[in-house]
């Protein structure tokens, strides 16, 4: 395995649809399925097979659908749930396990009433099971985020010996700050004998808004997969956001990572993903929001006109959005008026815009944006001038 590579982990299908109100039938799955391996993800976890036969069916038929990528089936530490899973895999060319219990003080006193090395004794016991029907077994181990460090890396220890091939190390919670999470991979990283022979992953919670930062931080010490979602969707708060940590290692080269993902194909399946779960993107997200790319201060929209990387650290293209966009409103300056005016068919002189300008002020201070046909009627009725062809 290349050091450098970042392996992109997409969980759309499986934490994704938990948000409520999110659930997708068979078929839709499916097609969400293909559009993430044409974007070029490693592994896409495609459901928790125990949970239902809905869910079984699933993951069986995407694991027909698609060629080389992984196809992972989630699992508790209890034998059923492995079992049920593999066989919901057996059609996959690539079918990873994904098995884990809780470690933290908090899911070993009160959701599981039991030891520390009766959690240890489960792990291993899960880890070996999965290994009896699948090479590929990623070991959880849930709110590893609040776990403490030593007990944490007996728990790795113990799976590592057992066969594990990726080791899952996830901030249920959100709760994390970055140089705790990256510190957390980084003492694995020194701490569990034989650990270069799996991968170690990130799977970042966003209920304090650091999941992408987290994620970022897991790589940088060590991690070398990340489990995302589409949008960021998840539990709660959400997940990861795979467009956000993809586009953070390509505009930051110096980091050194790589993916596969086919970054100009980001928009589009981020759209579908909305369409499918019925789970609007706010205007403001990071990547593929609709204001993304969106500019409605005179300031801004002056230097994008100028030049583009004024205002934007990303091209609109490398993630598959066809222009950025100058939004007038009553912030807007001239050069924006001006820009918009010749969009539409329009060259205004500097005496034309000075004839536009106090009307189109007055006209956006009662509207919040002014569109194209409000334009052209303001431009008809300060100056002579007659559309051109655009």
């Amino acid at each position: 395995m290349s050091d450098n590579r970042i392996y992109i982990f997409d969980t759309t299908l499986r934490d994704g649809e938990q948000v409520p109100g999110c659930k997708l039938n068979t078929k839709q799955k499916v097609e969400l399925a293909l559009a993430l391996e044409k974007l070029g993800v490693d592994i896409i976890e495609a459901g928790f097979p125990i949970s239902s036969p809905g869910d079984f069916q699933s993951v069986e038929e995407i694991a027909k659908a698609v060629g080389d990528v992984v196809v992972c089936g989630l699992s508790r530490s209890v034998e059923k749930d492995i079992k049920t899973a593999a066989e919901a895999l057996k059609y996959a060319k690539r079918p990873r396990i994904h098995t884990g219990i809780g470690t933290s003080e908090s899911h070993i006193k009160y959701k599981f009433r039991t030891t520390p090395e009766k959690i240890i004794e489960r792990a291993v016991a899960a880890v070996k099971y999965a290994k009896s029907f699948v090479e590929d077994v990623e070991f959880y181990a849930e709110d590893a985020g609040r776990t403490d460090n030593e007990y944490l890396a007996r728990v790795i220890q113990a799976v590592v010996d057992a066969g594990a091939t990726v080791l899952n190390i996830p901030d249920t919670t959100g709760y994390c700050l970055p140089e705790e999470y990256g510190a957390k991979i980084r003492f694995l990283k020194e701490n569990v004998k034989g650990i270069h022979k799996a991968i170690l992953s990130t799977h970042c919670h966003n209920d304090l808004g650091l999941a992408t930062a987290n994620s970022i931080a897991g790589i940088q010490n060590g991690a070398r997969q990340i489990e995302c979602t589409i949008n960021g969707i998840g539990e709660r708060a959400g997940n990861t956001s795979l467009e956000e940590v993809v586009m953070i290692m390509r505009q930051h080269a110096h980091l050194n990572f790589q993916t596969q993902i086919n970054t100009p194909k980001l928009q589009g399946i981020s759209n579908l993903v909305s369409e499918k779960m019925g789970m609007p993107v706010q205007p403001n997200k990071a990547i593929v929001g609709a204001n993304a790319f969106a500019h409605s201060s005179g300031i801004h929209q002056d230097g994008v006109i100028k030049k583009r990387e004024t205002y934007e650290i990303i091209n609109p293209l490398d993630v598959g959005v066809d222009h950025s966009k100058i939004v007038l409103t009553a912030r807007s300056g001239r050069a924006a008026i001006a820009y918009r005016a010749k969009q539409i068919g329009y060259n205004l002189t500097k005496i034309d815009l000075d004839k536009v300008y106090s009307n189109f002020l007055t006209v956006a201070d009662k509207k919040k944006e002014v569109n194209d046909d409000d334009l052209a009627g303001i431009i008809a009725a300060k100056t002579s001038l007659v559309q051109a062809s655009c």
